[in-house]
Formats: structure tokens, C-alpha cells, sequence
């Protein structure tokens, strides 16, 4: 995506030759400059929270459990307080319908802070440049090592920072297998080397995968893997917020000394050092106008913010701003596709809430035995055959009561003394039904199985199901 809007050599969008050039010439390796300031300190807090999420909650436990697991095998998922089951597929669903509607309001709203602050292969790729800059140094010294022709010097530090990377890479894979097998569990099949082949296949996918992104892709995922960047200027409009240069302030753009008065030179604010190229993470250049493979870092902002400072000049040249901004306007934060995506967002969180919030987590089937419709017994009453699937949700195992109504003195017989159901049990029970004729008002009348648990009352499955008769 480029901006159309812009025009001229130094402000205009990329031409479609240039575009076309980027796309088939050979990818250069990309080396990010080192860059400090306020959004710099953001992205490494983003970076270090995320990554301490990730690596530290499967350690977690709850109520003598792994407090996050997805146990695809018993088909349940763990998250602290509660555990979700096959039939629960709906509130996931749910979660993710909520988690895309709020990439969508943020990105209207803000741009794409996602991509540059927590999207998993940034923060993936900013730890692999941190360990790639304790080992070979910064920018210059990395250009100067790779230029030099393999010696021992340079086999060594190389080496040094494969073996970090496939070291955190592994752990990664590690630790990505642990939301799905017990990870303590797992550490120890891992330590006495008898992880099972699917476990063993995750571990390395994950960590070769994590390996190849960060460490050699970067940027290239995003530029040409990403299919968000792709539809992404769907939810841009005029007011949404964008890393932008301002052209009016820094053109023309020229070198100069500190003391040089740029106004009686005819120059703009823009020193031309091209420290923003130099920090971008995509390789790109700011001062072309809104493009594609901008990921909304902000570097480009700290590193120009630092040299205005050095300059005496007022800071801002690159800022968040919008386009309606840059032209002289007044950004409207609240705006049509702005509040609709809002109200959309509520009304699916309020109704995910208030539906979960009554989620009873026992499960009821009553299912009519369909060979006979009905038959009398030897004491002359109606007799119906029913098979009710009792599913216990809850963590723990229940006994249970259960109860009839709907016809008067209608009568319930089972075989099963005691009903009980493990957690994550399923138990198929048969009964029957018995009325007298007399009772029955029509051919078909309505009864309501009624089970509870015997230890706690909140627990109560109800069920509608028909008794057929003679009449």
C-alpha cells in the first residue's frame, strides 16, 4: 500500500517500476540500527511481557493442575477456573470472532500497532537482534563481519549466535508443545529421551520454524507471507493514525552544520543522515510516504526525534499523525466505522459474557426409543423407553438425582442405583416411564427430565422430551 496522495521525488509514493523492482530483485540482508527512546522503551516492554506470558504460563498451576492446557487427546481445554469440553467449541469460536474485531477497531483507530508492537514475529524477531547484537556487536560491526572472508574469528562468533538462536528456538518449540502436554510431564519424557513421535515432531517444527522466521525471514514475512498487510488499507481511512513524515516541514532536505540557519540555506528540517532508513526493520524509507511494509514500530520516530534534538529543531518531523493532519484538518477520532466496529465489539463481548456466565457445565441428552412407540405393561400402564447421555462438564466427578414431571403420577424406573459420572465422563443410561391411561390427555404429552447433583444444587440439567399413549 502506498500513498496516493503524495507527489514529487522526495514525498511522492514509489513509482510501479520500483514497486516491481522490490518485488523480483534478490532480498538484502537488512541490518537495524540500535535506537533509543520513548517507543523504543515501549516496544521492549511489549516484547519482554509477552515473551514472560508465553514462556512462564504453562508453568502455572491451578487447583493441582497445569493451570493453562489444551488436552487435545481427553478433547478438554484447562484454562485456570475452567475446563471446556467438545461442546463448548461455540465460546471459542466466539473468542476469536472478538480477538479479529479488535484488530479491526484497533487498526481503524491506530494503525498497525499490532504488527509493531505485539504481533509474535516482531517480538520474536527483537529478541533474535538482541542476542545477534551481544555477539557480533552493532550495525557497522555486523556489516564489517559478514564483508570479511570466513576465518576462525568470525566462524566463532557465528557459530556462538547459531547456537543461541537454535538454543532459544528449541526452547520455544519446548515450551509451545507444553500447552498441549503437561509440560512437567513433558520435561521429564524430554530428559530421559522418550517424548513420543508427534511430540518430537511439534518440538523441532516449532523451533525450525521460530528459527527460519526470526532469525533469517524477518522482514520478509512480513512483506510478502503476511496476508494482513495485504488487506489491511481495507480499514484505513483518512483519520486513522499512521507513522507519517511531514514533507512541508523537512523538504528541501540538505546536510548542514548545527549552527547553519536552514531558512537563509532554503533548506527544510530534514538533515538527509538517513537515520530513519537506518532503524526501520523493513528496510524502508519513511520519507517516501505510507507504504505496505511499514509496520508502525516507530523507530523512524526516536532515532529523527533525537537528531531534531541534537539540531535545535523542534521534534515531530516523523510522528503518529493522520492524513487529515497532515493536511491542515482536524482528525476525527470518533467516526462512522469507528463506532459501529464498537458497538459490534460490545454486544458480542456482552453476549459471550452473559452466556458463559450461565454456562452449566452438565450436559443432557434424552433420546426416545424409536423400535416402539409405546407399550402396556402386566399392571395395565404405559410404558415409554427413553436413553439419556449424561455428560459431566465439571472438573470434578457428581453423583446425581434424577427427577421426572409433567404427567400426574407419572413413575421413573432405572436400572443404576446411583448415578455417577466422572469428570469429562459420558454415561448412557436407559429408563422408563410409566402412566396410568387415565392420565394421559392426548397421544403425545410433554415431560421434563430434571438431573442434579447431589453435592451442589447449581448443577442441574433440564430436558424436554414427549410420552406417547393410546389415545
Amino acid at each position: 500500500m502506498t500513498n496516493p496522495d503524495a507527489t514529487g521525488p522526495a514525498t511522492g509514493s514509489r513509482s510501479d517500476e520500483q514497486v516491481a523492482e522490490s518485488l523480483y530483485a534478490k532480498a538484502e540482508k537488512i541490518y537495524p540500527r540500535q535506537v533509543h527512546g520513548l517507543f523504543a522503551r515501549l516496544r521492549v516492554l511489549g516484547v519482554l511481557g509477552l515473551l514472560g506470558i508465553y514462556y512462564i504460563l504453562p508453568w502455572l498451576r491451578w487447583d493441582g493442575q497445569q493451570a493453562l492446557l489444551l488436552d487435545l487427546p481427553a478433547r478438554k481445554f484447562h484454562i485456570f477456573f475452567v475446563t471446556l469440553w467438545p461442546q463448548d467449541f461455540f465460546y471459542l469460536a466466539v473468542l476469536l470472532i472478538i480477538a479479529g474485531l479488535t484488530l479491526f477497531f484497533v487498526t481503524a483507530l491506530a494503525g498497525r500497532v499490532w504488527c509493531g508492537y505485539a504481533c509474535p514475529q516482531t517480538v520474536w524477531t527483537e529478541a533474535f537482534l538482541w542476542i545477534e547484537r551481544k555477539v557480533e556487536g552493532d550495525r557497522m560491526q555486523q556489516q564489517k563481519l559478514d564483508a570479511l572472508p570466513l576465518n576462525a574469528r568470525k566462524f566463532r562468533i557465528k557459530a556462538s549466535k547459531h547456537f543461541l538462536w537454535i538454543a532459544f528456538s528449541a526452547w520455544t518449540g519446548f515450551t509451545f508443545v507444553g500447552y498441549f502436554t503437561p509440560i512437567i510431564e513433558l520435561g521429564q519424557r524430554l530428559l530421559t529421551l522418550h517424548l513420543g513421535p508427534w511430540e518430537t515432531f511439534w518440538v523441532v517444527f516449532y523451533g525450525f520454524a521460530t528459527y527460519g522466521n526470526a532469525g533469517f525471514m524477518r522482514e520478509q514475512v512480513c512483506k510478502y507471507m503476511c496476508p494482513y498487510a495485504r488487506f489491511q488499507s481495507a480499514m484505513f481511512d483518512k483519520d486513522t493514525l499512521v507513522v507519517s513524515y511531514i514533507p512541508v516541514r523537512g523538504e528541501p532536505r540538505g546536510s548542514r552544520k548545527r549552527s547553519d540557519d536552514p531558512v537563509e540555506k532554503g533548506l527544510g528540517d530534514c538533515i538527509d543522515c538517513t537515520l530513519c532508513v537506518q532503524v526501520c526493520p523493513t528496510g524502508i524509507d519513511i520519507r517516501d510516504g505510507l507504504q505496505y511494509e511499514c509496520i508502525a514500530c516507530s523507530a523512524c520516530i526516536d532515532a529523527c526525534d533525537d537528531v531534531m534534538d541534537k539540531m535545535g529543531y523542534e521534534k515531530g518531523l516523523i510522528k503518529y499523525t493522520t492524513e487529515h493532519a497532515m493536511k491542515g484538518g482536524k482528525t476525527h477520532i470518533l467516526r462512522p466505522r469507528i463506532i459501529i466496529y464498537a458497538i459490534i465489539l460490545m454486544a458480542i463481548f456482552v453476549a459471550f459474557a452473559w452466556s458463559f456466565s450461565q454456562r452449566i457445565s452438565l450436559g443432557l441428552d434424552v433420546i426416545r426409543d424409536r423400535n416402539t412407540l409405546y407399550r402396556e405393561t402386566g399392571e395395565g400402564l404405559i410404558e415409554n423407553v427413553y436413553i439419556l447421555k449424561v455428560l459431566n462438564m465439571d472438573a470434578s466427578g457428581h453423583e446425581y438425582d434424577l427427577r421426572v414431571s409433567g404427567i400426574p403420577g407419572l413413575s421413573l424406573h432405572k436400572d443404576m442405583a446411583v448415578i455417577r459420572v466422572d469428570s469429562g465422563g459420558v454415561l448412557e443410561l436407559p429408563v422408563r416411564l410409566r402412566a396410568d391411561e387415565a392420565d394421559l390427555d392426548a397421544r403425545s404429552s410433554n415431560v421434563v427430565f430434571e438431573l442434579v447433583a447431589t453435592d451442589d444444587d447449581a448443577l442441574v440439567a433440564r430436558e424436554d422430551a414427549r410420552f406417547l399413549g393410546p389415545q
